[in-house]
């Protein structure tokens, strides 16, 4: 049992020792938090594309709209509406949006169905078409847009709400430094762990290089893949993804902009190529973009000219030359892809990287910090931890990491790509059973999701999923009918649903022209953010 501890110790000054330091201290003032902070060991720096959670990170610790215009401002920040995944489906297929708005509803009971009804009724309607008659604010991402909705010419758009960030992963963590945690008494420690002492609890104290000992009663490991203490001190076992998710390997790049009103734009674009897919990441002063890959299907040499070829091709806004993409500065990383089954180990508590990694797609590398540190958060606030508790928590987290990266399956799965080695195996892989539950992707799990309630006009269902199955051309054609029509969008007339197409093609229209009359995401940063 960890009982009544007073004293917590955070390894690791990346951005999850940052946020985990953060959250500590916000939730127990009285406690002396303390990170050890090592100038040996680079930082990874994952994290540049987030998804809506951080937002309730941030909203846990308090921040002012002053500080958080200070934050994006200190991490060279821009805002995110939607993922965007290019080529996924087919090669040269082009590209469908994930968007974090809520989708509006136009009838009381029609859903999703609706549409999936009229494009059964139109094969020709694309399915880029799915998200511009839910998402109003799709005509502001699909066209490099942004806009405050003050006057709410986008229905249940709210920018504060329905954005996450891009931004420099490191400097959010040196923001929360020094913005946030020093001030609030959390004491940084400049060195560098040396030797670690067991007892029966977990971790006695820590050895640091100066001679520094360091006693603590919790200790957090964020000390990236190579888990300093709970999987090379305490040896918790690791579970491997690779079976499921075989990308293992990324080369990263810093990509100057050449037209940022072109190439700013208010999504993460991730694109399927040869033996795995890029990611571009526009933030406010240079594009973060990268290449994830497997090195069981191409060498790290050759990858890396197949990124540069991507970088010189048109499936980036603004093609760079050759001599451009061999001047750029190139960082090869290795991935752990998979999770401790136990992060919560006697005294140790695994957060970030060193409890275990999904491959980039869907932007989760910050993903499980957040998730997982407001799960120790309520397990912590009974002040006294019983095995219980780290039982719970373990099962807890583990699944959730299990369920996400079922989700980031789906995107392979459903590919119907077969242009390379690569993309056959990944195509004609049998994944394990829990991909086929309803929850995943079974036949009838779709006509589930589209068919919900809903609340003041919002659609009551996991968008995620079923933006990703349009998207993937997934919409169970042979059992939509007229007896399904009727299902899902109730006893309706051909003339009523006549008047709901109409309703759509009309809103679509005035969404347009409002997106039209907005301001570029470059322009409104300049001048409200980063002037």
């Amino acid at each position: 049992m960890i009982k009544n501890f007073k004293t917590v110790t955070v390894v690791g000054g990346g951005s999850a020792g940052w946020m985990s330091a953060s959250m500590l201290i916000k939730t127990f003032p009285d406690c002396n938090i303390q990170i050890i902070e090592s100038p040996d060991y680079p930082i990874v720096g994952v994290g540049e594309s987030t998804l809506l959670g951080i937002r309730e990170f941030l909203n846990y610790l308090d921040l002012s709209e002053d500080d958080e215009k200070n934050m994006m401002r200190s991490t060279d920040a821009s805002y995110k509406m939607s993922i965007k995944f290019t080529d996924f489906y087919e090669k040269d297929s082009g590209g469908y949006h994930y968007p974090f708005q809520k989708s509006i509803a136009y009838t009381e009971t029609g859903g999703y169905g609706d549409w999936l009804y009229r494009k059964a009724l139109d094969n020709s309607i694309p399915v880029q078409d799915f998200v511009n008659t839910y998402t109003p604010s799709s005509y502001l991402f699909e066209n490099n847009k942004f806009s405050d909705n003050e006057n709410g010419e986008f229905p249940n758009w709210y920018p504060k709400k329905d954005c996450s960030y891009h931004f420099d992963a490191v400097k959010l963590g040196q923001w929360l430094k020094t913005n946030y945690c020093i001030p609030r008494g959390v004491e940084v420690i400049p060195d560098t762990v040396v030797d670690i002492h067991q007892n029966g609890d977990g971790i006695g104290y820590l050895v640091l290089k100066s001679g520094r000992i360091v006693k603590s009663d919790l200790y957090i490991d964020c000390t990236g893949f190579k888990s300093l203490l709970l999987s090379q001190t305490l040896n918790s076992p690791f579970t491997s993804f690779e079976d499921k998710l075989p990308n293992n390997r990324a080369w990263a790049v810093h990509l100057p902009y050449k037209d940022k009103e072109k190439e700013l734009e208010g999504f993460t674009n991730s694109t399927a190529i040869g033996h795995g897919w890029c990611w571009n990441i526009p933030l406010w002063s240079r594009i973060g973009t990268g290449y994830v890959y497997s090195d069981k299907f191409i060498s790290p040499e050759d990858a890396k000219e197949e990124f540069k070829q991507y970088l010189m091709s048109d499936k980036v806004a603004i093609p760079r030359s050759r001599e451009e993409v061999e001047s750029l500065e190139y960082r090869d990383i290795q991935m752990r892809v998979g999770m401790h089954q136990k992060s919560f180990v006697k005294n140790v508590v695994a957060i970030g990287l060193s409890a275990g990694f999904i491959e980039p797609l869907e932007s989760n590398g910050l993903l499980s910090v957040h998730v997982f540190l407001f799960k120790l958060m309520k397990t912590l606030l009974r002040r006294n931890v019983t095995q219980y508790d780290r039982d719970a928590y373990n099962t807890e987290t583990y699944n959730f990491f299990s369920r996400f990266a079922n989700f980031i399956c789906l995107h392979y799965a459903l590919s119907i790509r077969n242009d390379t080695e690569y993309w056959k195996a990944v195509t004609e892989k049998t994944f394990d059973e829990t991909m086929y539950s309803p929850e995943v992707y079974h036949d009838n799990s779709f006509l589930n999701i589209s068919y919900r309630k809903y609340n003041d006009g919002i659609l009551q269902t996991d968008d995620g999923i079923s933006f990703i199955s349009v998207g993937m051309n997934y919409m169970v054609y042979d059992i939509i009918n007229v007896s399904t029509a009727r299902f899902w969008i109730g006893e309706r007339s051909k003339l009523e649903s006549e008047e709901i197409f109409s309703q759509m093609d009309i809103a679509k229209t005035v969404w347009e022209d409002y997106a039209r009359q907005a301001p570029t995401l470059y322009k409104y940063l300049k001048e409200n953010i980063h002037s």
